[in-house]
């Protein structure tokens, strides 16, 4: 099925029964959404999201990652429960070969400086610019969605792969560490040994928490792809601000501004693996989160609204 098509379907929803659209000028200006004219047209952003190849083919290389890595510390020890042989890595990552489990944190820990990130910096950078650049941003206007309720649905549809992402990573982590390493209870960070149940629902935590660390980059892909018509540029423009950001957290004279930058507290989910958890650093990701949120996603609608759209 077609954008326009599913479009056409959107515009059902949100006309009105006497043939109105009460979601053409007043939407557009900035009306209330309801969240009956919203769900059809997020239902189909996520839909085609997660229908594209180049989608598909970002969670495929998600999902190798951790296996790559259960195979790669499966060979190095032989699967002996030596504790995995010291080295460098996150803190967690010597106890993969003792609890299988680990190998879901080592993979998280892996893939949120680079892939992860990565892959979202795509989706979001493609959202809009996207949509211009194949001619179907108009059509998705007149349907009629609303400026500020298609933005919104945007960024909801960023997210969702944000966490569906995060999500798969951790799934074939926690596949592949059943297979080749011994599962059982689990010994935190702290010393606390606590039930293999109690680490499921720790692991689903810092899935959701790394899912969350990603919402500040999915803003400011949002923003960027409001720019441009071009989602080949939005999405390298991204990703290249992604990598500055990056570089500039690991410079020392810089380090006045580390505490602000969106990629600074990301490694903060390793705190759900103690008893007590560390929230300290935890709520101060999560507050510069909301704020390159609050800070682009506003840059982003007072763009997007006051666009002239030709594509």
């Amino acid at each position: 099925m077609s954008r326009a098509e599913l479009a056409g379907q959107d515009g059902r929803f949100a006309a009105g029964a006497d043939g109105t659209n009460p979601g053409g000028a007043g939407a557009a200006a900035g009306g209330r959404p309801s969240a009956r004219r919203v769900w059809p047209l997020f239902r189909s952003e996520v839909l085609m999201t997660f229908r594209r190849w180049r989608t598909l083919a970002l969670l495929g290389v998600l999902a190798a990652v951790p296996v790559l890595v259960g195979i790669a510390v499966r060979i190095e020890t032989g699967g002996a429960d030596d504790g995995g042989g010291g080295g460098g890595g996150p803190a967690f990552i010597s106890q993969i070969t003792n609890n299988g489990l680990f190998l879901v944190f080592t993979s998280l820990a892996v893939t949120l400086p680079f892939f992860l990130p990565m892959t979202v910096g795509v989706v979001a950078g493609d959202s809009v610019a996207g949509e211009a650049g194949a001619g179907t941003l108009r059509y998705l206007l007149v349907a009629p969605a609303g400026r500020t309720r298609l933005l919104l649905v945007k960024f909801a549809g960023t997210m969702v792969f944000c966490l569906a992402a995060t999500l798969v990573v951790a799934v074939f982590a926690l596949g592949t560490g059943v297979l080749l390493f011994p599962v059982g209870e689990v010994t935190l960070l702290s010393g606390t040994t606590v039930p293999f149940s109690d680490g499921l629902l720790r692991a689903l935590a810092i899935a959701v928490a790394v899912a969350l660390s990603l919402t500040g980059l999915a803003a400011l892909g949002l923003f960027v792809s409001t720019l441009t018509n071009s989602g080949i540029a939005a999405m390298a423009t991204t990703v290249g601000l992604l990598l500055t950001v990056q570089i500039v957290d690991t410079v020392p004279q810089l380090h006045a501004v580390h505490p602000y930058l969106f990629t600074h507290y990301w490694l903060s989910f390793a705190d759900l693996l103690r008893a007590p958890v560390y929230w300290e650093e935890l709520l101060r990701n999560a507050g510069v989160q909301a704020l390159y949120a609050a800070v682009f996603g506003s840059a982003a609608w007072a763009r997007f609204t006051t666009r002239d759209i030709t594509a």
